[in-house]
């Protein structure tokens, strides 16, 4: 039997969510809650490392993270759900573990210079930002998480997470566990042009648009150029449809629509309608519990106010311990 690990994880409220986040993360997560202990948070924080100009934006998206997560199957009874700003403690252990952390750790993350080249439109020389892999260690180690869902991208984090922890308890003794990286088994879906989809991009499929936008959007999706007249022979792979088509059409489908292309025995509105039968079997009855949740704000906000209480008692005797072997008198939690 596989051992139940206390699971931590977030995502930043800067908008509604899309399909990517769905396969990406999201479903992941479902599969998570049913094995482990898990602690699922929404990442207001760090959300404004980015969008501090503008905190609006986090402010209305936190509710509108929370329903995406409800209608998807994210579920407080089994897994605790909350809102990182409603528990202090995370930015009092990322005040501690900045005085030991050295700056070259922070500045050799790969991302923090990778971020900087995508969002040029942002003032991002702030401590904030360099120090979000930080906050993130803080995240899991407040928990004492042993396990944090990650893709290949983010293993640097994971092992600054541990980096710390493990000067931590070298310093002032074992106080927390080396995070591991949980590898997750992450679907990377395409924009509907083909490129990651990101809303800067403005080529995403919210979780909560309604059914007819989609429809549109799909049925006017780039496809093969190399198919001009419906004539036209193509190739699947030089194909935005196809990427989708890999994620969900079944094997059968998927050799049929490969050979309708490459002898251009079916057009590309046909190929498009079979994806169109998929997206609506998964996205319909997700967009339906929305709409329920969506009725009930003052419920939502009600069980982030309660995941969050619960999440305040079981930060508090680890900062109090943390504090404590660093010397410092007991702390309000």
């Amino acid at each position: 039997m596989t051992k139940r690990l206390r699971v931590v994880s977030g995502m930043r409220p800067t908008g509604r969510l899309h399909l990517g986040h769905l396969k990406g993360v999201l479903e992941n997560w479902l599969r998570l809650q049913d094995e482990h202990e898990c602690f699922f948070f929404i990442a207001d924080w760090h959300a404004l490392t980015t969008e501090y100009a503008d905190p609006a934006i986090v402010r209305e998206a936190t509710l509108e993270v929370a329903l995406d997560w409800l209608a998807v199957g994210v579920d407080p009874a089994r897994a605790l759900i909350f809102v990182q700003s409603e528990v202090p403690a995370h930015a009092e252990l990322h005040l501690l573990l900045s005085f030991i952390t050295p700056l070259s750790w922070l500045e050799r993350v790969p991302s923090y210079k990778d971020q900087i080249r995508e969002l040029k439109g942002k003032d991002l020389g702030t401590y904030g930002f360099l120090g979000y892999p930080l906050l993130q260690t803080a995240d899991v180690l407040i928990y004492k998480g042993e396990a944090v869902p990650v893709g290949e991208d983010q293993l640097p984090h994971i092992e600054l997470a541990r980096e710390i922890a493990r000067r931590f308890n070298h310093l002032y003794g074992r106080t927390f566990p080396e995070p591991q990286a949980l590898l997750a088994k992450a679907t990377k879906l395409p924009g509907l042009d083909g490129r990651k989809m990101s809303k800067s991009f403005k080529n995403t499929i919210p979780l909560a648009e309604e059914w007819e936008t989609t429809e549109r959007k799909v049925r006017t999706m780039p496809t093969d150029p190399a198919r001009v007249r419906r004539s036209d022979p193509g190739t699947p792979e030089k194909c935005p449809v196809w990427r989708f088509h890999e994620v969900y059409a079944t094997e059968e489908e998927k050799a049929e629509i490969q050979k309708g292309c490459t002898t251009a025995g079916i057009g590309c509105l046909d190929c498009k309608r079979i994806l169109l039968r998929h997206l609506e079997e998964e996205l319909v009855p997700i967009r339906t519990r929305r709409a329920h949740w969506e009725q009930r704000p003052d419920e939502v906000r009600e069980m982030l106010h309660e995941g969050s209480r619960r999440a305040r008692e079981i930060a508090a005797p680890v900062l109090d311990e943390a504090r404590a072997r660093m010397g410092l008198a007991k702390g309000e939690a």
